[in-house]
């Protein structure tokens, strides 16, 4: 789609969330990107503009770069929606379900899509709660992150769990969010692939240290590597992306996204969560997948444009 279709672009950015910084640095690239390419583009900060400046503003799409809390969970495609003014990713319905990752599990699991044992606990959830967990999950150690939290804040792994890491686990989590998934720790191969327009982009391996593949680790450090295409057979490449294809399908979701996966060692796949506001940073990995099929930074910025929608 040509630049001068676009209208007046509205770009959201910043925001309320613990992912505010993530959101500024997304936003800054799209817009230098946008500008780049010759579309009108006025930056919008919820957290510190009122909701009056996207009535007013005459605006024909909405680019959003908003991550977590209010951005990503269907409040803000709510009010999109409700201006109809044309916006990036998923709509209402499926940024409210993928934002949670129960949720998003359950309905995966009804599609018949591979994911994770894990169990839903809380801050208090009793000593013979955690020790069911331990002993029905824990055999390759646990992972407990924040239902409804991103950018991998909140999250420990716990590689020899006990009752009482796991108690700490949940404080940590439970701070950010009162519903915690305690999930298996598959120690495997751990892929990422980006989605654009319901279909997959090239798979990226990611090698982290030790895999931990944190919030430091993911914005700010050097020690992370990747391979773009993943070294995986055809038969496993064709396999992920026909997963991750119906993971997005299954939630109702269009435009873009980012799919987690990891391979656990006896070679199968499992999903761990879908991003459907996907980080637009220097580090970040939907950018590099489409640079694999020759779509560079700009390019794809203008793409995930030209898909906006209302609901």
């Amino acid at each position: 789609m040509d630049s001068q279709t676009m209208g007046r672009v509205v770009l959201l950015m910043g925001g309320v969330s613990s992912e505010r910084d993530v959101s500024l640095m997304s936003g800054e690239g799209v817009l230098k990107a946008l500008q780049s390419k010759g579309v009108d583009v006025t930056t919008f900060d919820p957290k510190n503009e009122t909701l009056d400046k996207l009535e007013s503003g005459h605006f024909d799409r909405a680019f959003i770069a908003l991550h977590g809390r209010l951005g990503e969970d269907g409040t803000i495609q709510g009010v999109l929606n409700y201006l109809n003014l044309p916006y990036t990713g998923p709509g209402v319905t499926a940024s409210a379900v993928s934002i949670d990752k129960e949720t998003t599990k359950t309905l995966w699991r009804a599609a018949g899509i591979p994911v994770p044992r894990g169990v839903l606990l809380h801050p208090t959830s009793t000593d013979e709660e955690l020790s069911r967990a331990l002993t029905e999950l824990g055999a390759t150690g646990l992972v407990v992150k924040p239902a409804r939290d991103g950018s991998s804040i909140g999250v420990t792994k716990l590689k020899e769990p006990t009752l009482a890491s796991l108690r700490e686990a949940l404080t940590v989590a439970g701070s950010r969010c009162r519903d915690i998934l305690v999930e298996e720790y598959i120690r495997g191969r751990e892929f990422t692939v980006a989605i654009l327009d319901g279909k997959a982009l090239p798979i990226i391996e990611i090698k982290a240290p030790e895999g931990d593949y944190d919030f430091q680790n993911k914005y700010f450090g050097n020690a992370v590597s990747y391979d773009c295409p993943a070294k995986l057979t055809e038969k496993e490449t064709a396999e992920v992306g026909t997963i991750c294809e119906k993971a997005f399908a299954a939630l109702g979701a269009r435009g873009w996204s980012r799919i987690d996966v990891m391979q656990r060692p006896d070679g199968s796949f499992a999903l761990l969560e879908i991003n459907t506001s996907p980080g637009m940073t220097p580090h970040s990995l939907v950018p590099m997948a489409a640079r694999a099929v020759g779509l560079e930074y700009a390019d794809l910025c203008l793409k995930v444009l030209g898909l906006a929608r209302v609901d």
